[in-house]
């Protein structure tokens, strides 16, 4: 892990084909209304930090969340999100937010940029795997099972206007401490 000091767990919340590809012209390459019911859950009342154009696919800023913007450019589409520079300057605001709201992690929420540049600060990755080979142009990294080792696997019920079925599974960062590993109550269960 780098230098990163934060008082909570840092999470990735993402949906990817069994090719890794998260994502094609801005838009899922799927359609998985099941799943985007787990999205909801896994992030509610949690600072979410992502790119611009994560911001615009989404369409709006999520109720009951906040919506931190690492943005190089000047203003954001919706109002309601609050933009940050830096790296540094996301993870002050998603602490000070996650504090307000009594949040027990931070969420990175994409897309592939944003994911890359968090990606070896993070603690735990929900990951929902899509079975599916979609095209596409942005893509996941690699999970290294030397880095994180999964913890929870769970095969949902494919929903009726699911266009593929899906697998859930939690990663942890190997060798987290126990602290770092869980907030407060959760056990290391999820919902689904």
């Amino acid at each position: 892990m780098t230098g990163r000091v934060a008082a909570l767990p840092l999470v990735a919340v993402v949906a990817m084909g069994q090719n890794r590809v998260i994502g094609r012209e801005g838009a899922m390459p799927w359609q998985v209304p099941s799943d985007l019911k787990r999205y909801r859950r896994l992030t509610m009342g949690k600072p979410m930090i992502m790119g611009r154009k994560t911001l615009v696919s989404i369409g709006r800023v999520l109720d009951g969340r906040d919506s931190i913007v690492l943005t190089r450019g000047a203003g954001l589409p919706f109002e309601g999100a609050l933009a940050a520079a830096s790296k540094e300057e996301a993870l002050a605001l998603a602490e000070a937010c996650a504090r307000s709201r009594g949040s027990d992690e931070i969420v990175i929420a994409g897309g592939e940029e944003i994911y890359r540049l968090f990606f070896e600060d993070l603690d735990r990755l929900y990951v929902t795997e899509v079975m599916a080979m979609p095209g596409g142009d942005a893509r996941f990294p690699e999970i290294d099972p030397a880095v994180f080792e999964p913890v929870l696997r769970e095969e949902p019920q494919r929903g009726e206007r699911d266009s593929a079925a899906t697998r859930f599974v939690i990663y942890q960062r190997a060798g987290a401490d126990r602290a770092r590993r869980w907030p407060a109550g959760e056990g290391g269960q999820t919902e689904s």
